[in-house]
């Protein structure tokens, strides 16, 4: 699966779409496939103040725990339900249903400076 063009990539496999202030983001396909099956997912809660660089959350796997990180500071404005009831959502449809959390940012040059999902795949043989 293509990583959309209109997403954002960091180095530590998270993807951003930033609408306005607010940034939707979740970890890409190449995580997930990485990842394996996803079996939990524990965001931090809505109102949560997070920096740049800081953790908003973990998902859990059959092989390891990972922590997400966002690139940009803010605060999360909305968590995922669907994702945290079935969490082979990150697994199916990594840039759809499969989003994290929603975080309203102050700035989002950080994001913009990350490579786009085009880039990103062919970073990562995709």
């Amino acid at each position: 699966m293509s990583t959309p063009a209109d997403c954002r990539v960091s180095p530590t496999h998270e993807w951003f779409r930033i609408n306005g202030n607010t940034v939707t983001m979740g970890i890409t396909q190449h995580a997930a496939d990485a990842l394996t099956d996803i079996t939990y997912v524990a965001m931090h809660p809505a109102g949560t103040a997070i920096k740049a660089g800081a953790s908003v959350g973990e998902v859990e796997s059959v092989k390891t725990t990972s922590e997400i990180y966002s690139v940009a500071a803010g605060k999360i404005v909305e968590l995922n339900a669907a994702a945290a009831k079935d969490p082979s959502l990150l697994n199916s449809d990594p840039y759809g249903n499969g989003w994290l959390v929603k975080i309203e940012v102050t700035d989002a040059s950080t994001i913009l400076a990350l490579p786009d999902g085009p880039a990103y795949d062919k970073k990562h043989g995709h």
